[in-house]
């Protein structure tokens, strides 16, 4: 797990799914006038409904990255006079720089100045959005090693420490510190998650939403809405290189319009001024365009064993038949120039995976989509959630471990075998090359027997949104097909 100076409220750089509600506003009550794409000639599949396209404005990839890089969006963070005592500490490790950055932080942090101009160490997308797979940095992996059980403590414990640099600091310094650790106090009791390595994003954009004026972006010490329930749903965060293909940002079809403004939404964070706010989104086209230019890994054959190209081939036609209607079709990946991909979603009662975040959790709550569709967010894209789920491109498949919208099935065997999910799950170091996923050991007790911080560790399906059911698309398939099929799955 990444140790991080009591940051790990990073997480609000995250671009995860929001939740469902079937009592949301409609998209055509506050969206822009923008037209749709003409729907494609396809056989839906089940009860899918087709997610047409909006315009995105076009941007420089080489800028956006820069900005990803800079992570002044967050708009706070810990005074830079005071990281050489948290390196002096070894609290980073070994974690490596940004590439092309010349800045010896770990990737998951940022330099720079705050609306006050206080210079500051704060955090970037890039907490949620990178991972070491195979001993490399890979941008856009989902970033499934951190743990928030214990974030309350943490943020309480990085309070407790602020009288002992007071007097070192500067006044505007002292009081950016003060505003940072405030806000983590504000947040940290929404989003500690009940399994290790599960994402709360959901939650903390509803509290986050709820501390603000839609209007003015002002923040408030009181909430001015109803904030989300306590309890965090897991969220298994997406990969940012499905993100060129998709016409809705997140699992449930919200995110719609204007994408930069959706993916700017980590501002709200600590930004508190329409101006400041500004300046951010007239950087984030550019972002947009560097995160629509992401290509998956391809599969390590080096250390994870050469695929099978004639298996392969053999899995490719079954899963012509029975999943791309869903899922899309996958040409040359060194060029992606053929692939398709459908764009739907599909009822949560029709691909029986755990409901609870298809039913209106978190901040895609009526309350939490009506005041970001009425904010200045709000202005060029929408949040119109559906009851259901988006079957998700699968690039890369086999660099996104675990599966599912919440990360309850550990590998992709498992996934195309429902009688073989595991009720009760732990997750092992390194990752399961045959079952294309992670290393874990099935356990025979899930939380309510367990205690003590192994508990955490422990992944339990029968916990309130952590279902491991549903999508029982491979269950009718072979053995000698499915081991087809998951050796196709590495090639995409």
């Amino acid at each position: 797990m990444i140790k991080r100076f009591g940051l790990l409220a990073l997480l609000v750089a995250c671009d995860s799914s929001p939740g469902d509600t079937p009592d949301t506003l409609d998209a055509s009550e506050t969206a822009p006038d923008i037209a749709d794409s003409t729907e494609p000639d396809i056989a839906l599949p089940l009860r899918g409904e087709y997610i047409p396209a909006d315009p995105q404005l076009p941007g420089d990839p080489a800028r956006g990255y820069q900005t990803l890089s800079a992570g002044a969006y967050t708009g706070c963070g810990i005074p830079s006079e005071l990281m050489p005592v948290a390196d002096s500490l070894g609290m980073f490790g070994d974690d490596p720089p940004l590439p092309g950055r010349d800045e010896p932080l770990p990737y998951y942090l940022s330099r720079f100045p705050t609306g006050s101009g206080v210079e500051v160490v704060g955090p970037n997308c890039f907490t949620c959005h990178a991972a070491i797979i195979d001993g490399e940095l890979v941008l856009g992996a989902p970033g499934i090693d951190l743990d928030f059980g214990g974030f309350a403590s943490q943020i309480a414990s990085f309070q407790s420490q602020i009288p002992l640099v007071a007097d070192i600091l500067e006044p505007e310094s002292l009081a950016e510190l003060e505003r940072f650790a405030n806000r983590l106090a504000t947040v940290a009791p929404w989003v500690q998650t009940e399994v290790a390595g599960t994402n709360p994003a959901d939650n903390l954009a509803g509290i986050l939403f709820s501390h603000r004026d839609p209007n003015t972006l002002a923040w408030h010490e009181e909430p001015l809405i109803e904030p989300p329930d306590k309890l965090a749903l897991p969220v298994d965060t997406p990969p940012l290189w499905r993100m060129g293909k998709k016409h809705a940002m997140f699992y449930s079809a919200a995110g719609r319009g204007d994408h930069s403004r959706i993916m700017m939404t980590t501002s709200t964070l600590c930004v508190d001024s329409l101006e400041e706010a500004k300046q951010i989104a007239d950087t984030f086209d550019d972002v947009r365009a560097w995160i629509s230019t992401l290509e998956p890994p391809p599969f390590p054959e080096a250390t994870r064993g050469p695929i099978d190209r004639p298996l392969a081939s053999t899995g490719e036609a079954v899963f012509l038949r029975e999943c791309a209607s869903c899922h899309g079709t996958y040409g040359d990946p060194s060029t992606r120039a053929d692939d398709t991909y459908p764009n739907l979603w599909i009822r949560a009662e029709d691909v029986g995976t755990d409901s609870a975040m298809a039913i209106g959790a978190s901040h895609a709550a009526s309350r939490f989509v009506d005041w970001f569709n009425g904010s200045f967010y709000g202005e060029t894209a929408w949040l119109d959630p559906k009851p259901g789920y988006v079957p998700p491109p699968l690039d890369g498949l086999w660099a996104t471990a675990p599966f599912l919208h919440n990360g309850s099935v550990p590998t992709l065997r498992a996934l195309l075998d429902s009688s073989s999910r595991p009720r009760y799950w732990q997750r092992l170091a390194g990752w399961n090359a045959a079952d294309i996923g992670l290393n874990f050991r099935e356990v025979s007790v899930g939380h309510a027997e367990l205690t003590g911080p192994g508990r955490r560790s422990v992944y339990d399906t029968t916990l309130h949104g952590h279902g491991n059911a549903g999508h029982p698309y491979g269950d009718g398939l072979t053995d000698a097909e499915r081991d087809a099929v998951l050796e196709y799955l590495k090639t995409l």
